[in-house]
């Protein structure tokens, strides 16, 4: 093996070993709620508290309690306050405004769920103003935005990046139709977002279909069982005909990632059960994909529509990671003899390592 092909090899790796920094389904974690009335504002935040501390700790070369329990989480974000605020701008016609803020810490509700910061930020409304914005640098994914003026009945939802300002939301606007095109769009985007770079597990369990065999037939058909399989149980998670606790779901989902990636070490051909397994997991994934979604939430006047297009962007995320593996290593190698022992083995020994850590930890909560 070249030089060259080492390196590629062992960049390969090197994303396949990073799962301690790399967590599944990042999208939602943080959820901004403001609601105008009154004369006054009310923003709720819910974000990571443990991811949210370590970042006001790391601005300030503090330092925190290691594992701290949420009454110690909220009496650090009360400390940090004066450093939270730096990077929380809250304004009325561009002109920033000082809220006052109240935090709340809740202790995680399932294995899958972080300790939830509830922040809420609450002020009066200049007189005479028109205009609201946010902006919010503590976070570096995506999260939602929505924004109601009671006096109105008028609602937005805007998607930011961390760090990103909200388009001005006029307070005397009447309500708008939600576009079809623009929610298309934006869950077409969250749906391939969930799955690169945010969704790890899912990653993972699509390179193990991918290094069974290089064989066209083999990948065409494990992935049309997986994405027939998740299809069938997003639609009936999303339409409340399913509901499995994520206690049960993201345990198996785990389990799924390190037998298909064991099964790989013993087997260099495509076997019948091996479809009918894969379409098996599909059904837990779809689960773990809803349980995402749900937390992204879906506009009901589109509701089928950001539905189809999530799952659409869930297609373009696995076809990416095929396709990328194809041509970082299948294209140059899966035709020599060493392919199987040098990259396939230690690849889905990597996986199955990264699975079953996950598996315990899933299960330990």
């Amino acid at each position: 093996m070249g030089a060259s092909v080492k390196l590629r090899y062992w960049m390969l790796l090197a994303t396949l070993l990073c799962c301690d920094a790399a967590r599944a389904h990042e999208i939602g974690t943080t959820r901004v709620s403001v609601l105008l009335k009154n004369g006054a504002y009310d923003i709720e935040m819910v974000t990571d508290a443990s991811a949210l501390a370590d970042k006001l700790e790391d601005s300030t070369g503090g330092s925190a309690p290691s594992n701290p329990d949420p009454g110690q989480l909220k009496a650090l974000l009360g400390r940090f306050e004066p450093t939270f605020r730096q990077r929380v701008n809250v304004a009325f016609d561009g002109a920033t405004v000082r809220p006052a803020i109240a935090y709340s810490v809740e202790p995680p509700v399932d294995a899958t769920s972080a300790t939830a910061a509830i922040v809420h930020l609450t002020g009066e409304i200049p007189t005479g103003a028109r205009s609201f914005s946010w902006n919010f640098g503590w976070t570096f994914a995506s999260y939602a935005l929505t924004i109601r003026n009671a006096a109105t009945d008028n609602q937005a939802t805007e998607w930011l990046e961390g760090g990103q300002s909200s388009a001005p939301f006029v307070l005397a606007a009447a309500a708008k139709p939600v576009s079809r095109l623009s929610t298309a769009l934006l869950y077409l985007k969250l749906g391939f977002t969930h799955i690169v770079p945010l969704g790890l597990d899912h990653v993972l369990f699509v390179l193990g279909i991918y290094l069974l065999s290089g064989r066209a037939r083999s990948v065409l058909l494990q992935v049309s069982a997986f994405t027939v399989a998740h299809s069938i149980t997003l639609g009936l998670s999303m339409y409340g005909l399913l509901n499995v606790s994520p206690r049960i779901v993201e345990p198996m989902i785990a389990i799924s990632i390190a037998y298909v990636a064991i099964e790989n070490i013993f087997l260099s051909e495509l076997k019948s059960w091996r479809v009918a397994l894969v379409f098996a997991f599909g059904l837990l994934h779809g689960m773990g994909f809803a349980g995402a979604l749900k937390e992204l939430g879906l506009p009901r006047s589109e509701f089928v529509t950001a539905l189809l297009t999530f799952n659409l962007g869930v297609e373009a995320g696995q076809l990416t990671v095929i396709g990328t593996s194809f041509l970082l290593v299948g294209c140059h190698w899966s035709q020599r003899a060493w392919y199987r022992s040098r990259i396939v083995v230690p690849a889905s020994a990597a996986i199955a390592c990264t699975a079953i850590y996950w598996t315990i930890q899933r299960f330990s909560f």
